[in-house]
């Protein structure tokens, strides 16, 4: 997959959270470290998503599941990435993504990337039930993450690609 100068701008700028923790999420990042005895770089919870964000993924995906049933909410392990492309991959672990594009709103100057899978069921396994991971991510671009070259928002679409031209 090649980009243009300009995309590669954008998909290899580097990034950073902001890291505002309630005493829920605090909380939770104690929880997290006595469970796995991994320290978690961040975590954010959004609406019913908690999402943590580890440098030793593999390590803590090991107790996903058994966390999953004692927090009782939808939680996320998230590889801590500093480049936009690799935190685009990082939130769909699972899924094959066929490719990323970056689509300009020229009225709004907002930036669009959409994340094309080949088939509807992953689309849907992405976007979540009623969209609601998909909207959990778009906040989270929104509210914590910061771009350290530009500021202007990002938004994900997820979409079915057609093969056919």
């Amino acid at each position: 997959m090649f980009y243009t100068i300009s995309e590669d701008l954008i998909f290899y700028q580097v990034l950073s959270f902001i890291r505002r923790y309630s005493n829920f999420e605090l909380k939770l990042h104690t929880y997290f470290f006595k469970k796995t005895s991994i320290y978690p770089k961040n975590v954010v919870v959004i609406d019913q998503f908690v999402f943590f964000f580890v440098d030793r993924y593999f390590e803590a995906k090991r107790y996903l599941d058994s966390i999953r049933r004692e927090i009782y909410m939808k939680a996320a392990l998230i590889r801590t990435e500093s480049t936009l492309i690799n935190l685009l991959f990082s939130l769909f672990p699972d899924l094959y993504i066929h490719k990323v594009e970056i689509e300009m709103k020229s009225s709004s100057g907002e930036r669009e990337i959409s994340i094309n899978f080949l088939n509807e069921k992953s689309r849907a396994i992405a976007i979540g039930r009623n969209g609601c991971y998909i909207k959990a991510i778009n906040e989270l671009f929104e509210k914590y993450v910061v771009f350290q070259n530009d500021g202007s928002p990002i938004k994900i679409r997820c979409k079915v690609m057609s093969l056919e031209n």
